[in-house]
């Protein structure tokens, strides 16, 4: 009868497997045993506590013991039992979906209440760990010259300009509290910003990743939000900030030598609050420590260092196409104009409920208000002109976690995310303000544009549901079990139109709506009125779909005593939820003497994916792993639904279309890494991994009937990867060190998903070898020292970079402009930053404090050159010849202000102080 009863709880165990969750988790768990220091021998019945929680065990007769459900922190672990020594140890780490290893060895005693106190030890928290990840906690970020968690995880190894271990951008997912809060249609991001006064910890991982990940293929990045403290807590802070740089340019560029270096407009003179940080949190009780809330809120206004100057008006009208003949319109009031600045909103609040100790809830809600100015080097005089990306995302979700057992828990998620993004001059694309596009004009003259607008209209609402129910069994003492299942359902509504005028369809009759006339002595176009068009038009694209997806996987971490294998299995499925033409070459049945296109729906795609990890304890200070993975990621969202009505401009290589009938993009890795502490507060990591990427999104030349070629995304491009990092880790009485460095080498046939049709609508010959990727930055180092007392500390960031790859490309007049010459085939300088916090906490009281943080950003105001001209590989400069003076025509500016961009710069030094109290 008990055998039978053990098979039918094995059987509905398995079967709530089958309905439980796809996505991370946001706990850890404490295991280990307990032994005699006389005898060596197991001891049974000792109790294990987690100071400061309900959690805790009672060790089994092996002298074993487990504590699932335990939340990412820091803490001390007791051991007690009657005749013996009460043994304390401190600092022992929890990290999302990590086991933490606690060994105990008791000494007998006739003493009572006889405290020893140790410290966890280093192999404890690494010995599961199967690949590369970093745990990041609040406490590291808070003395951390950072300004959003984003910054933490680009310091880390293998991360490099936001790329993980060579992929592209796209192939990284996000998470917050365990569920993913990616931005699907361009794929590059997240919709929901954090920031770092919220997290409890940022979980990197740049290495293969366990079954219950998905929807990524080079890393993730999950972060941890905190719950509310069980006493009242208040921080405030007040930041200004300003650019203290000898690199700020007073007048127009010029070419000679001195001058070079000053790039930076408008910076001469110091504005204190040129960019402003308010923030505040709030966290305490509601009711005892059974419900508590946490409230943050920030708010930045930053100008930032790129400027124009407004001596065009949008409507001013000039003329330089003619050698003798110029008009010039310049009505502007000659102010300086941020051109890439940014106002920032966010909101987070949380409130949770542990009526029980048993059973834990949260209800969450999240809020972003952004916009921001992209710099445009052409619009410089004209800054007006520019759109402004808006950015407003809602995010609510719902979690319970309940402990069923000392070995069973489930978690449930509901999560609704409302993202909008608008990019835009005004949101209303019918707006008065609207000018005709005759004002735009003398940009092949003066390098400039001396009026006019850009008419894009840009917006897109996305929303996504996320239901998930997470389910962790420690079947017994070697095996933890995870299954689950996710479900995602997308709203996508995207109206790009470029805005036309009504005229130039529906002409007067008594004039030429294309013509300035003089009206009031100021060249005027009258005839313009804005308009849009509908989906069918080249000029719009309009749609609304409704894709799904859903995921299973089931993992069993197996822990031995000196081997942890991680062993899981996935499933992924994506429905598309649209139509595709049959025939590509007659997409919208515009060619009616040829075949016509059919719409049937597009199929689900579906992906299998097996993952392994393996980790050995080599003693008491190190641990090899290996690890061994598939990994699968749909493409972004435009990809599949772009151009939805299917209409090809007629003029070639004009039209990109996507294609809802793409399959997933899919990596194999292999990852060898070894953690080693050579002596107490030193300890160093070392990986090397490989990566095959296939079925990357590109895009494929189709020709009509009518021989127009157009663009259709497709999965053709390849690329690979391998890599060295190492990492290095020491602290001592108050100072601690962190060095990582990354050694990549990443091939691939394309550096986006459109190179190759570019190259072909450029006329240029493909491709036909691998080559370097313009990310694969072959050397980059990062090392962060500091020094931290209570009341007072600093943190510095030192940053290097060998540089990144370029297109180099000879001048008109070389030899060489005739070679075949494949893209990225040089690279640019290196470059090198170093940034500091130094912060001093003043006690007003015993609870109340006061704290002076000053930040420098840049600390040595170097121009580190990241956009570069492509025949001299350096920022701001060219090779100009005479002709290139000669056809310059202005009397504003000279040729080499063309030149001189200063976006292609890093940002000049920024001094940043702040104010903040805490309560």
């Amino acid at each position: 009868m008990g055998i039978t009863m053990k098979i039918v709880y094995s059987t509905c165990i398995g079967i709530l497997f089958l309905i439980s969750n796809l996505f991370a988790q946001t706990t850890g768990k404490i295991a280990g045993e307990v032994r005699d220091a006389e005898t060596g021998e197991p001891m049974a019945g000792v109790n294990i506590l987690v100071e400061g929680t309900y959690l805790g065990d009672v060790s089994a007769i092996d002298g074993s013991f487990y504590i699932l459900n335990v939340s990412p922190g820091t803490y001390t672990i007791s051991f007690e039992m009657i005749g013996y020594e009460t043994l304390k140890m401190e600092n022992l780490r929890v990290s999302v979906n990590r086991t933490a290893y606690a060994e105990a060895v008791l000494k007998q005693t006739i003493l009572e209440e006889e405290v020893i106190v140790v410290q966890a030890d280093k192999v404890a928290m690494k010995k599961d760990q199967t690949g590369s990840m970093k745990s990041v906690s609040s406490e590291d970020m808070s003395v951390m010259p950072i300004e959003n968690v984003n910054a933490v995880v680009n310091l880390q190894a293998g991360v490099v300009n936001e790329h993980f271990r060579g992929g592209r951008k796209t192939e990284v997912s996000y998470l917050v509290d365990g569920l993913q809060v990616d931005e699907g249609f361009g794929g590059e991001g997240t919709t929901v910003t954090v920031e770092a006064e919220a997290v409890s910890e940022v979980e990197v991982i740049t290495g293969n990743f366990n079954a219950e990940y998905g929807r990524a293929m080079s890393g993730v990045v999950n972060t941890v939000i905190k719950d509310g403290t069980p006493e009242f807590q208040v921080t405030a802070s007040v930041a200004a900030a300003t650019y203290l740089t000898a690199h700020h340019e007073n007048t127009s560029f010029n070419n000679d030598t001195e001058d070079r270096d000053k790039v930076f407009l408008g910076l001469q003179e110091i504005d204190p609050f040129r960019n402003q940080d308010y923030q505040l949190s709030i966290s305490g009780p509601v009711y005892r420590d059974k419900v508590l809330f946490f409230i943050t809120t920030r708010y930045q206004n930053n100008k930032n260092h790129l400027n124009g100057v407004r001596r065009f008006n949008v409507d001013d009208f000039s003329y330089y196409e003619d050698e003798n003949y110029w008009i010039t319109e310049a009505n502007g009031d000659g102010k300086y104009v941020p051109m890439n600045d940014a106002k920032n909103l966010s909101l987070l609040a949380k409130l949770t409920f542990k009526v029980w100790d048993n059973l834990k809830s949260s209800v969450m809600y999240t809020k972003n208000d952004d916009e921001w100015n992209d710099y445009n080097h052409t619009y410089k005089y004209n800054p007006d002109g520019v759109p402004t990306t808006h950015r407003e995302t809602d995010m609510i979700q719902i979690q319970l976690n309940h402990t069923l057992g000392r070995s069973v828990f489930y978690t449930f998620n509901v999560s609704y995310i409302s993202n909008y993004h608008g990019y835009y001059l005004y949101e209303n694309a019918l707006d008065s303000r609207y000018v005709h596009e005759g004002y735009l004009r003398s940009n092949d003259q003066t390098g400039f544009y001396t009026g006019g607008q850009s008419k894009d209209h840009d917006v897109r609402k996305m929303n996504d549901l996320n239901v998930k129910f997470d389910f962790t069994w420690q079947m017994n003492k070697q095996h933890n079990i995870k299954s689950g299942i996710l479900g995602i359902q997308h709203w996508l509504d995207k109206k790009w139109q470029s805005i036309q005028n009504y005229y130039r369809y529906y002409p007067p009759a008594d004039a030429d709506y294309d013509m300035p006339v003089i009206i009031d002595g100021k060249n005027t176009f009258p005839y313009f009125k804005p308009l849009v068009l509908g989906d069918s038009a080249t000029s719009a694209d309009i749609y609304k779909v409704e894709p799904y997806e859903y995921a299973a996987y089931v993992q069993d971490k197996m822990e031995f005593d000196d081997l942890v294998i991680n062993l899981g299995l996935r499933f992924d499925y994506f429905n598309p939820h649209t139509v595709y033409p049959t025939d590509r070459r007659n997409p919208d049945n515009s060619i009616t003497n040829r075949n016509f296109s059919e719409y049937p729906e597009a199929d689900p795609q579906i992906q299998v994916s097996p993952r392994l990890g393996l980790a050995y304890q080599l003693g008491k200070r190190a641990v090899l792993r290996f690890a061994y993975g598939h990994f699968f990621q749909m493409p972004p969202m435009y990809a599949l639904y772009q151009n939805h009505s299917f209409a090809v401009d007629p003029n070639p290589y004009a039209t990109t279309m996507g294609n809802a009938e793409l399959k997933a993009q899919k990596t194999i890795q292999y990852e060898l890494g070894l953690w080693q502490e050579l002596f107490d507060g030193f300890n160093f990591e070392v990986a090397l991994y490989y990566r095959d990427i296939y079925n990357l999104l590109s895009a494929t030349v189709i020709t009509t009937y009518n021989q127009t070629p157009y663009g259709l995304f497709s999965n053709k491009d390849y690329g690979n990867t391998k890599g060295l990092e190492i990492t290095a880790n020491y602290t001592l009485s108050g100072w601690y060190a962190n060095l990582n460095y990354t050694l990549q080498y990443t091939r691939g046939n394309a550096d986006n998903p459109t190179q190759t049709f570019d190259r072909a609508g450029q006329s240029t010959d493909p491709v036909n070898k691998l080559i370097v990727m313009s990310w694969d930055q072959r050397h980059t180092l990062n090392t962060t020292l500091g020094f931290n007392k209570p009341s007072y500390g600093f943190s510095s960031i030192l940053s290097y970079g060998s540089g990144a790859p370029y297109s180099w490309v000879p001048v008109s007049t070389s030899p060489l402009i005739d070679m075949n010459l494949t893209p990225n085939n040089d690279y640019t300088s290196a470059r090198f930053n170093v940034d500091l916090n130094i912060f001093y906490r003043l006690a007003l009281s015993e609870k109340l404090k006061l704290e002076f943080e000053l930040r420098f950003y840049n600390l040595f105001d170097r121009l580190n050159e990241y956009g570069v001209n492509r025949s001299t590989g350096r920022t701001a400069t060219a090779i100009v010849q005479e002709t290139d003076i000669e056809t310059h025509h202005s009397d504003f500016n000279d040729y080499y202000d063309r030149v001189k961009d200063p976006s292609g710069y890093s940002a000049p030094r920024l001094v940043k102080l702040g104010v903040s109290v805490l309560y």
